[in-house]
């Protein structure tokens, strides 16, 4: 059985998320605490009791989302897994990028909490709110998709933001050429084309100056080569080199989130079980529908911990 450990993106959080792992864990306990020691807040306080709308503040949430997957692979850890000669690569949706990073020894705990309020902070501050938007495209062609996008781009910006596999791509840009997009999708046979209640227009053009941040803050945290290879968002493959890294982090700020590639790279490297370490499913419903031949499984309970150290641990 050949594994990957795979990190969830924004949208996955919820109050209250984490929180049992907290209560029944010291280990777990002790990322919040770090988390929150190197954010010099409580952010576990949001984390676990709210209110959703705070948590739900990119600059929160993906610290946040962070933070209860860190939670859960120091449990593992504590429990006897060893990273390095069980799990084979590891990979993250957007955010989850970082996590992975963490998980696999690139970044600290406390330097990846720090790296990801600068990246919230600065995705928000790039774009004035209603400048830009986010679309998804539901049944339609990558290829296609790309063909409105480039029809629309007379209006402004747009790009594909996120391939996520099976039929969901989601475009990002300037409001205008978004919405276009959009009409343009749907003329063209997608089943449908949702405007998303999202604060910034995501892995487009329009978030260079977010992009220029994170190369700054690159720079300055301390890094070493992942222990397991990760396969990079926008590259869709596995790259094992720190200061590679960094520069494909700072590209995944404008650039697409590969993430269908990603799976099919699973796949076709006879990756066998995808476990979703953090927060909800939606990377484990993505596979399934993505590549019926690898096996998601998330973990992010004490049960699922459980279950999943009986099958990688034997």
């Amino acid at each position: 059985m050949t594994v990957a450990f795979t990190f969830p993106g924004q949208g996955s959080q919820t109050v209250g998320m984490g929180k049992d792992l907290a209560d029944n864990f010291a280990e777990a306990r002790a990322v919040f605490e770090e988390v929150d020691e190197a954010l010099g807040e409580k952010l576990s306080d949001v984390i676990f009791n709210g209110p959703e709308d705070k948590l739900t503040l990119t600059a929160n949430a993906q610290p946040a989302l962070m933070a209860v997957s860190i939670a859960v692979i120091r449990v593992l850890q504590a429990r006897g897994l060893d990273l390095k000669s069980k799990v084979s690569y590891v990979a993250g949706h957007s955010l989850g990028e970082y996590s992975a990073l963490c998980a696999a020894g690139t970044f600290s705990l406390a330097d990846t909490a720090r790296l990801l309020r600068i990246r919230g902070n600065a995705m928000q501050a790039a774009v004035p709110v209603g400048v830009g938007a986010m679309a998804a495209i539901i049944g339609l062609e990558h290829a296609d998709v790309v063909a409105v996008c480039t029809e629309a781009s007379v209006l402004g910006a747009c790009q594909i933001a996120n391939d996520n596999g099976g039929g969901q791509i989601v475009i990002s840009g300037e409001k205008a050429a978004v919405e276009k997009a959009a009409e343009l999708a749907t003329a063209k046979g997608a089943k449908r084309a949702i405007l998303l209640p999202v604060s910034a227009p995501f892995h487009s053009a329009l978030m260079a100056p977010a992009a220029e941040a994170m190369r700054a803050a690159l720079a300055d945290v301390a890094k070493s080569n992942p222990v397991v290879p990760v396969i990079a968002n926008v590259r869709a493959a596995p790259v094992t080199d720190a200061a590679e890294i960094v520069k494909l982090l700072v590209e995944q700020v404008t650039g697409q989130v590969r993430w269908r590639e990603t799976v099919e790279w699973f796949a076709a490297h006879d990756v066998t079980t995808l476990y979703e370490i953090g927060a909800g499913k939606v990377l484990t419903g993505l596979a399934r529908r993505i590549d019926k031949s690898v096996n998601g499984i998330a973990v992010n309970t004490a049960a699922d911990i459980d279950a999943a150290l009986v099958s990688l641990l034997g």
